[in-house]
C-alpha cells in the first residue's frame, strides 16, 4: 500500500473533509497570479519630506 499524500496528525478527518481540503489546495496551486496588475519598480515614497509632517524635535548638533 502506498503512503498517502495528506496525513491527519490529530483527530479523525472524514473522507469529505479530506476531499474538501484537497480541492482547496489544488485550486490554490492552480491559480495564476493576475497579470493585469502592473509591476511597481519606482520608489514607495517621495525622497523629500514635507516640513509640517516632520517631528518637532531636532538634535542640537543637527543643522538645516
Amino acid at each position: 500500500m502506498s503512503t498517502p499524500d495528506i496525513r491527519v496528525e490529530k483527530g479523525h478527518a472524514e473522507p469529505e473533509e479530506v476531499a474538501a481540503l484537497t480541492a482547496i489546495l489544488l485550486a490554490r496551486a492552480a491559480a495564476q497570479p493576475s497579470a493585469a496588475a502592473p509591476a511597481h519598480h519606482g520608489r514607495a515614497r517621495a525622497g523629500w519630506r514635507r516640513l509640517e509632517r516632520e517631528g518637532g524635535f531636532r538634535a542640537p548638533h543637527s543643522w538645516r
